[in-house]
């Protein structure tokens, strides 16, 4: 087995891909692809690989770092939810997938939504981790990103100058002594990364297309009832100061044959906070589900089902099925 790293090129630009490949050649099932929040990169993902690479996980696993987003490029785009969700299906069309589970974080987790509602013959199973797009409430420093200004005022915060100080008075808190979580330590990184100026450029576009002063915009609630034939996992810090637990609780109630786990004692990164958990969640989920092989005429007949119940006062949309994707446990 091996953590590896490459760099594709699609569309004449790059994108850097970290890799775990199992030990094994004849892997069990589809490949899990991560992705990761707004400002982070697959970096965040390095505790969970870790901890693959020593339980021998068996599955190939993925994590791009996304458009505008850590090694990759970051061009003047789109960076948007289904363009991003298209860079998805490119990623795993470049290393030779059809199907795969979408894991998500934060932003992640509404481009996985997005992936699964355009192209929902590849989604096998979501898993949603303190993921956006879910409800407007949202820590007021990201609804602050809508002000004019926002970038000078970002450039003055966040900049080589300012990191550098930064990670000084960490070193002088660690050398007396002093520890950083390790979720303190993701937020910082996530911070850190707009310094560069098209990474910057890529966070104020990605917040501003999704998120105003009264919270975020896009929602994917009226939506969800698409991914009902799709195993649905939910993970959200019970602490999370950045998207409530109370999206994730509202999302399990609109999935019924979902699951949700809360970590009481994380915050906006359960994964960080305890990658050897999050780890033993995700597998049992992958062995206690099938995953969905949904097909379009299935998908048509699911809007065609919903349209005629909203014309029909008192109905409500019917269930595609009653979670026939479960195993017994």
């Amino acid at each position: 087995m091996a953590l590896e790293a490459r760099t594709l090129t699609l569309h004449g630009r790059e994108i850097r891909l970290r890799e775990y490949v199992p030990s094994t050649k004849d892997a069990a099932g589809e490949p899990l692809v991560l992705l990761h929040g707004i400002s982070g990169s697959s970096e965040t993902w390095v505790p969970l690989l870790d901890h693959f690479e020593r339980t021998g996980f068996g599955r190939h696993v993925l994590a791009p770092d996304l458009p505008g987003h850590g090694d990759s490029a970051a061009p003047r785009a789109d960076y948007g939810l289904g363009a991003m969700a298209s860079v998805v299906r490119d990623v795993l069309a470049l290393t030779r997938n059809r199907h795969a589970t979408i894991v998500g974080h934060s932003l992640g987790g509404g481009i996985a939504m997005q992936f699964a509602y355009q192209f929902p013959e590849m989604c096998a199973r979501l898993v949603l981790v303190d993921s956006g797009g879910l409800g407007p409430q949202v820590s007021p420093v990201l609804r602050a990103t809508a002000l004019p200004g926002a970038n000078a005022a970002l450039t003055l915060a966040v900049n080589p100058a300012t990191v550098a100080i930064a990670r000084g008075i960490a070193a002088a808190c660690r050398s007396c002594g002093g520890k950083l979580s390790p979720e303190t330590r993701e937020l910082i990184r996530h911070f850190a990364s707009l310094a560069a100026p098209g990474r910057r450029r890529a966070f104020l576009s990605i917040a501003r297309s999704l998120i105003d002063l009264r919270g975020q915009r896009a929602s994917a609630i009226d939506k969800l009832y698409l991914a009902r034939e799709v195993p649905t996992l939910v993970v959200w810090g019970a602490r999370d100061p950045l998207i409530p637990v109370a999206h994730g609780r509202a999302t399990a109630e609109v999935l019924p044959d979902s699951r949700l786990t809360v970590f009481e004692n994380a915050k906006h990164f359960p994964h960080v906070a305890a990658p050897a958990r999050f780890g033993d969640e995700l597998e049992r989920f992958l062995t206690g589900t099938a995953p969905a092989r949904l097909t379009l005429d299935e998908v048509v007949e699911v809007l065609i089902r919903a349209s005629e119940a909203a014309e029909a006062p008192g109905n409500v949309p019917e269930k595609l099925s009653s979670g026939r994707h479960l195993r017994p446990a």
